[in-house]
């Protein structure tokens, strides 16, 4: 699958998530086996660009190519403007989120509450396109409602407008997450435009990821919450996709060793306070179904120190390691 100059290595990429796809966990995603990998959305308010969130939020050192960079607004002008910020920043690819169902988005008529508005879709897709000289993609649902699934009208209007990938979720905003992502919608929205489609929506298995390749005929599959925790998601995709064949799950040695490379990323990236806290979620994912893992988690959570952190998660794999090798 192409984007504007970058060929991807797979057809698989990790899907922006706001306080999960920060720089260290994108690198752990293309390094276990996604094609590419999107940030975290940042805000089109030219405001904010100077906060430490923010310039957390576009740093994109070390990545590997293509960088994919996620802007959020309502305003054209200020989305051409953030475009440009990013473009100038090491962004590769400019991502609009207009996919983002939760209510301090919608709030302010971003992300996907403007699909009730297809003027404006077009007034900003074609604002930020013109802003910069770097390919531009689009995230969106299949409508507002399941009574208003006017996802084709919008792929057409985002072809139109010049973006050069659009990825779906198969859900409306009103689903949010709930019930379950449909994919006749991602099919029919293929089926209508010429440029590369993206499927996304509870693609959890590598058999789900392939059977939703072919029903759509999707040119690739965005993987969110599936990842959390699992990020060796993509390299059990990609194999399978190659060979047909279903890898076996990580050793109990390999995911601590996977968390903890994760975990010292994320203190050098975050320093100490804001580190440990960013780390707390992702301990707990990796840990989720692990033997006494709840006992873990309330331990690990009350800590404030690198140090204690690391102690105590080391300490809950080795534990988890002996009693494997006693049950062997």
């Amino acid at each position: 699958m192409r984007i504007g100059p970058y060929t991807l290595s797979n057809p698989l990429i990790l899907a922006p998530m706001a306080g999960v796809t920060d720089r260290p966990f994108r690198q752990l995603c293309r390094k276990l086996g996604a094609g590419m990998a999107v940030s975290e959305m940042v805000a089109s308010n030219s405001l904010l660009w100077g906060s430490e969130k923010t310039k957390r939020r576009a740093n994109h050192d070390g990545e590997t190519d293509p960088r994919s960079v996620q802007i959020m607004g309502a305003d054209p002008q200020m989305m051409a403007e953030a475009a440009r910020y990013n473009a100038a920043n090491g962004a590769q690819i400019i991502d609009i989120n207009m996919g983002c169902p939760a209510k301090k988005v919608c709030n302010v008529a971003a992300g996907s509450a403007l699909l009730q508005n297809e003027t404006l879709v077009g007034e900003i897709l074609n604002a930020v396109v013109g802003a910069v000289d770097i390919p531009v993609t689009l995230k969106i649902r299949t409508g507002w409602d399941t009574a208003n699934r006017n996802g084709v009208r919008i792929a057409r209007i985002a072809e139109e407008a010049g973006i050069q990938a659009l990825a779906v979720h198969g859900r409306t905003r009103a689903c949010a997450y709930k019930g379950e992502a449909e994919y006749d919608t991602i099919a029919a929205i293929k089926a209508a435009v010429d440029i590369p489609v993206i499927a996304n929506g509870d693609i959890t298995t590598p058999e789900k990821a392939r059977w939703v390749l072919e029903y759509t005929k999707a040119d690739a599959v965005m993987i969110g919450r599936a990842a959390q925790g699992r990020p060796w998601i993509f390299r059990e995709i990609n194999h399978y996709l190659q060979t047909g064949e279903i890898l076996p799950e990580p050793t109990r040695q390999e995911v601590r060793d996977i968390l903890l490379e994760h975990l010292e990323n994320l203190y050098a990236f975050y320093g100490e306070y804001t580190g440990v806290r960013m780390a707390r979620k992702h301990i707990a994912w990796y840990s989720k179904g692990q033997r006494h893992g709840g006992a873990f988690r309330q331990a690990v959570n009350r800590v404030e120190t690198v140090a204690e952190q690391l102690q105590i998660t080391k300490d809950f794999f080795q534990n988890l390691l002996v009693r494997e090798e006693l049950a062997a």
